[in-house]
């Protein structure tokens, strides 16, 4: 074939390659060959087609099948759901709790009241111990000596008082007598000027042969000695007179010893009760905590040296200020235990605390000062436990604890 019949062939086909609708050739053999392959390959390929519609429609069925069982699995998981939500919201509705709560107590502070070295030591560390059980014993001997002088001190006091006590009791009766005695005296003085001033005119009024000077000066020595002698009388009677003062006075007297008395008596009180002190017994029931003395130490008057933790014990529970609305004295709480979470503990409310934890602190804030930032405070409340206690599980104070309270 030349490159003119090529060009003749190309001209004559369309776009598609297929030849012009002048130039069609009527079908060869080879054509119909062609299309009785393409029929065959057709009918082969139709039964694959209707294989895949069947097993499509048997999966679309079995999809139908399994999807109420799915819808009912998730309208029960909804169910449970909301149900859960709402048994939640009515169980928990009056309730109220924290997780910022702690066991509590009285923790207290022994301290010895004289100073001295520790002889012996009778306890143990968290050892449990009776009300008036002895502790510590401090060397006595020292308190024992100034026992014995406050009782010398006291014996002393005692016979000077009971001797003033006698002479105030003569006094009441001699006083008196002493002063009738110097009114006598007068009495009697008073007699002998008279005699004395009648013997003396006497003999002044003798003419002088009757008598002699000597007569006449000794009447006048006898009158003068009768004078002083009724001042002196008069004077008596003068430092006699006062019997109700000097009676008084010798009362004050009495009482001045009596409270030397009284005074050597409150020494040898307190040397007695200083060597009482030398043995520190427990104020009440409780566990021995915190001890820091051993026999031999030499101790100070108020030195802290162990401290007894009380056997009762409450839960201190800090609840947030908009945890209070419905809170009251006296309602049920359900507390657990952090350390022993199988005890079942249950309370009621003592009291709530009349300020927040920050106002009783060391540098409380003020608020009327810089920048106001909203804080929430929580304020302390006490819960006393009232069943639920093992007497062999101890609660040692400040374990965590978390507290329920039944509001409504």
């Amino acid at each position: 074939m030349t490159d003119r019949d090529t060009d003749r062939d190309a001209a004559s086909r369309d776009d598609t390659g297929r030849p012009a609708d002048g130039d069609r050739q009527p079908p060869s053999r080879n054509a119909d060959n062609s299309e009785k392959g393409d029929g065959d390959r057709k009918a082969a390929k139709a039964p694959d087609e209707s294989g895949d519609r069947r097993e499509e429609q048997a999966e679309q069925e079995a999809r139908k099948h399994r999807r109420p069982p799915i819808i009912a699995i998730g309208i029960v998981i909804v169910l449970l759901l909301v149900g859960g939500g709402l048994y939640y919201w009515i169980t928990t509705r009056n309730l109220e709790s924290t997780d910022d709560a702690y066991t509590d107590g009285r923790a207290i502070t022994i301290a010895p009241q004289v100073s001295g070295v520790v002889v012996s030591l009778e306890i143990n560390d968290n050892q449990f111990v009776k009300k008036d059980q002895p502790l510590i014993r401090i060397d006595p001997r020292q308190f024992i000596n100034d026992r014995d002088q406050a009782e010398g001190a006291l014996a002393t006091a005692k016979a000077q008082y009971e001797g003033q006590q006698l002479g105030a009791a003569i006094a009441r009766k001699n006083f008196p007598a002493q002063l009738e005695q110097a009114k006598a005296q007068l009495a009697s003085a008073k007699a002998n000027l008279i005699r004395a001033q009648a013997d003396y005119e006497r003999q002044r009024d003798l003419p002088k042969p009757a008598t002699s000077q000597q007569e006449v000066d000794a009447a006048t020595a006898a009158l003068k000695q009768g004078e002083a002698q009724v001042a002196l009388a008069e004077a008596q009677v003068t430092e006699n007179s006062p019997v109700t003062e000097r009676i008084g006075e010798t009362d004050a007297q009495v009482g001045q010893l009596k409270g030397q008395v009284e005074q050597a008596q409150a020494r040898l009180d307190q040397a007695n009760l200083n060597l009482s002190w030398t043995e520190v017994k427990a104020p009440q029931d409780g566990w021995i905590t915190k001890r820091n003395v051993e026999a031999g130490n030499y101790i100070t008057a108020g030195q802290q040296i162990l401290s007894i933790v009380a056997p009762e014990v409450w839960i201190t529970a800090n609840f947030k200020e908009s945890q209070l609305s419905d809170m009251r004295k006296g309602q049920p709480v359900r507390i657990s235990i952090d350390a022993y979470p199988k005890l079942d503990l249950r309370g009621h409310v003592d009291s709530i605390q009349l300020g927040s934890g920050s106002k009783f602190t060391a540098f409380p804030p003020e608020n009327a000062t810089g920048n106001f930032v909203k804080v929430v405070q929580r304020v302390p409340v006490k819960i006393v436990i009232d069943s639920g206690l093992n007497p062999d599980i101890p609660l040692p104070l400040g374990i965590s604890a978390e507290p329920t309270v039944t509001v409504r």
